[in-house]
């Protein structure tokens, strides 16, 4: 359907309404006045013959030129008249305008047939001797003689003409002045309502762009300003609902994005619809890339997306852990179950992703770790054992054997003491350090590892030789003197056991970038690569064989890790096979004085 402006709408309809009705008014007005003058005239003409008969009577009587002169002089005393009289057979006696002569039998005339039959005549027609309308008036007059005459005035008609064209043209003026009028009053008011329709739906395109803050002006039409108002109080109650909307969406997002579970929302396509921060950041992706993509492309995982399609057609909460990735060690605790609305309608499905690698590997660890202790501790008691029932099912002749067994057995007890003991040390410093029991008190590097030295010169004079220190005596960290002495003197001790006879090994201490690095460097056969990242791990050893045989208990680095934690610092190893390893305890928080 075709649309129409307000303005065409409202003033064109009027304008049509108002031609219509000053075209029936002037016909209305056209046909009263005519018919009024039309009126008028008749009596006047009537009037005239009255007056004129009596005379008719006397001219009659005195002969035919009588009443021929008497037309003519009630012609020339009524201005515009014509007078003529008309014997009972219909011929002209007399004329003020014409010779009677010249003029045809007036017997057919309807208003002379009417006054020679005894009754007034009266008609309006087309005049073919004045070739003119004329209105006619005849009425009957009797002569001396009995006789009747019809005595007829007639009255051209367009002088009636050109007062109904005057008529007809003053109220085509008025109408078109009241036309002009009502056209531009009614402009002026359409403009005005358009203008204020126009404000309206200005309003009400702000009010669907999201702008609730304005508010449309009351116009002074009833019917506008009631729309204007139920629109403000619209914005009003949108504005807050929005607000309400926005704060619970604040709060759900607040919520989400504080959540450290993952969170996916998908729909019944298997979309997702919503991502929070922790969940993209497990998922390696962003909100913005995932929302709208299917879970098989954001998750990436089979059992992921079959847990997804599981929980899209079931009601039960499913739970299962997931490992990312062929080669990724990163495990998730992935909880699913039906998303649904307000209503109960399902929605979709909802994905609870939880990170446990570390737990995984916590795990990893303590079976690691129970097998690790159980292998350490099986082989000496095995060692023990044997010997023991070698000394008692068969004791050796010889005492030199039996010494030689005992020996064993006590080397291999010792063994067993020294894994105790460091075990006992790694779990009181996990221990401290998690109660907060370990004591770090500001002062000089320099006189623990000076320390350090002494206790081996007082073990072991003949490798004192070997370590050189290099440490600035006025470098001070905060430090525990004990646990930090117990670590340099681990990493001395594997230097010194894993290095060649005579070879030197350095043990120094410098600032870096505002940390204390205490470092001990040796010329040993190197670590590869590959050993680095697990080398501080407890039991971890690059060569099992050699080290059981030079007697490692497979705990020192990991003592020397802890410590270093303890002092909220690092161990490092740097390392490169042939050329020697150097390891690294960083603490932090140091000043120089």
């Amino acid at each position: 359907m075709r649309r129409r402006t307000l303005l065409s709408a409202t003033l064109l309809p009027l304008l049509a309404i108002l031609l219509a009705t000053l075209l029936l008014v002037t016909a209305l007005t056209g046909r009263t006045v005519r018919g009024f003058i039309l009126a008028d005239t008749t009596a006047r003409l009537e009037e005239l013959v009255a007056v004129a008969a009596p005379r008719l009577v006397a001219a009659a009587g005195a002969g035919p030129e009588a009443v021929a002169d008497l037309c003519r002089d009630l012609g020339v005393s009524t201005t515009g008249v014509r007078f003529t009289v008309v014997a009972a057979d219909g011929r002209v006696l007399g004329d003020s305008h014409d010779r009677p002569a010249r003029m045809d039998n007036h017997r057919d005339r309807p208003e002379v047939a009417a006054a020679l039959d005894g009754a007034p005549g009266r008609s309006l027609r087309f005049s073919s001797t004045r070739a003119e309308r004329l209105l006619y008036v005849a009425v009957p007059v009797t002569d001396a003689d009995g006789g009747r005459l019809a005595l007829r005035a007639a009255v051209s008609m367009a002088r009636l003409d050109a007062e109904m064209r005057m008529v007809y043209r003053e109220i085509a003026l008025a109408g078109l002045a009241v036309g002009m009028l009502a056209a531009v009053i009614g402009y002026v008011r359409s403009r005005s309502l358009s203008r204020a329709v126009g404000r309206l739906q200005a309003g009400a395109e702000a009010f669907a762009a999201g702008d609730l803050g304005g508010r449309l002006a009351v116009a002074d039409t009833i019917e506008i300003a009631a729309v204007a108002e139920a629109m403000n109080r619209m914005a009003n109650q949108l504005g807050e609902r929005l607000a309400t909307v926005e704060q619970q969406r604040g709060e759900l997002e607040a919520v989400l994005t504080s959540m450290v579970e993952g969170v996916v929302a998908i729909d019944r396509e298997e979309n997702v619809i919503g991502l929070n921060a922790a969940g993209a950041q497990l998922l390696g992706t962003t909100s913005a890339r995932a929302i709208g993509r299917s879970i098989q492309e954001v998750g990436r995982h089979p059992d992921l997306t079959r847990l997804a399609q599981q929980a899209l057609v079931g009601s039960s909460r499913l739970e299962r852990d997931v490992q990312l990735g062929p080669g990724s060690d990163t495990w998730l605790q992935v909880r699913a179950s039906g998303l649904y609305d307000a209503g109960g309608s399902r929605l979709g499905a909802l994905l609870m992703l939880n990170n446990v690698t570390r737990l995984r590997r916590l795990e990893t660890m303590r079976r690691d770790f129970v097998a690790n202790v159980s292998h350490e501790l099986k082989t000496p008691i095995t060692s023990i054992k044997g010997f023991v029932e070698t000394i008692i099912d068969e004791p050796p002749a010889d005492e030199a054997d039996l010494h030689r067994f005992l020996e064993i057995i006590r080397r291999q007890a010792d063994r067993l003491d020294s894994i105790i003991t460091d075990l006992l040390a790694l779990s009181r410093l996990e221990q401290d350090a998690d109660g907060g029991g370990i004591e770090l008190v500001p002062g000089p590097l320099a006189p623990v590892l000076e320390r350090v030295l002494r206790d081996l010169a007082a073990r072991r004079p003949e490798q004192s030789s070997r370590v050189k220190l290099d440490c600035a005596g006025d470098l001070q960290a905060a430090i525990n003197a004990p646990l930090l002495e117990q670590a340099v003197t681990n990493l001395l001790e594997n230097a010194l056991k894993y290095s060649p006879p005579g070879t030197p090994v350095a043990i120094g201490c410098r600032l870096d970038g505002g940390q204390v690095r205490v470092e001990v460097v040796d010329a040993g056969p190197g670590i590869a690569a590959e050993h680095l990242p697990r080398l501080f791990e407890r039991f971890y050893r690059v060569d099992k064989a050699r080290s059981r045989q030079m007697g490692g208990t497979g705990l020192g680095l990991a003592i020397v890790k802890h410590i270093a934690q303890a002092h909220g610092g690092r161990a490092d190893v740097a390392s490169v096979p042939g050329s020697g390893s150097t390891f690294t305890i960083i603490l932090p928080g140091t000043e120089t004085r």
